[in-house]
């Protein structure tokens, strides 16, 4: 994958190159503030961006700020953005266009470097990947109406599974179920969210922005 890096922490952002580069991917801009995020992503066109939530000039939320006009003027663009904080409306704004290839997660996720790793090719793909922390605090509010109030327990969890981008085979493995029972849960999730058949990373997608926004 060619990535871009944008985070102003040169100790982070030397440790990201490092740690993608050695997985194989190429590091094509690494910068420390918004606007040249917004500039070299544009520009270079990469498979995926990391950016940092908090970075020069506000030093509040301008990393996200520049993911969101990033996919503004390149709706095909993937972000993973990465923050210090749980801020779930930070993901709410991330996800609100309703297209895949977003990611947000929380910066200690990074030290495991597998998931983390994962996590960006998922992201890359097209998929989606929320940090388990928000996808807790997501379930703490989640209303009891509408189509995701229908689902049933086990069917939350496969969702809220789903929502930090595991595969069904991480979710059988993580639920110590079986495969064939995670794809009964996926496609009777799909029915009640009113998600017809269609490209099976679509609907995922589809399936997770509505638990975002429940």
């Amino acid at each position: 994958m060619r990535i871009v890096i944008a985070d102003d922490s040169v100790l982070l952002r030397e440790g990201l190159q490092l740690l993608v580069a050695e997985a194989g991917h190429e590091v094509v801009a690494a910068v420390g503030d918004g606007p040249s995020m917004v500039e070299a992503t544009l520009s270079l066109r990469p498979d995926v961006a990391i950016v940092d939530v908090r970075m020069p000039p506000s030093n509040t939320d301008e990393g996200l700020r520049a993911a969101v006009e990033v996919r503004r003027q390149w709706p095909a663009a993937k972000v993973m953005v990465l923050s210090q904080y749980v801020e779930v409306s930070y993901a709410e704004e991330l996800f609100a266009s309703g297209a895949g290839g977003v990611g947000y997660l929380l910066k200690d996720r990074v030290s495991a470097i597998d998931n983390f790793l994962d996590g960006l090719e998922q992201v890359a793909a097209g998929g989606t990947v929320l940090d388990p922390q928000v996808v807790a605090q997501l379930m703490l509010r989640r209303g009891s109406g509408g189509p995701i109030g229908s689902l049933t327990p086990r069917e939350v969890e496969v969702l809220s599974l789903m929502a930090e981008g595991r595969s069904n085979a991480s979710i059988a493995e993580a639920l110590v179920v079986s495969h064939g029972a995670v794809e009964k849960h996926t496609q009777r999730i799909f029915a009640k969210l009113d998600l017809p058949p269609d490209d099976s990373q679509h609907r995922r997608v589809l399936a997770v922005l509505a638990f975002l926004r429940a």
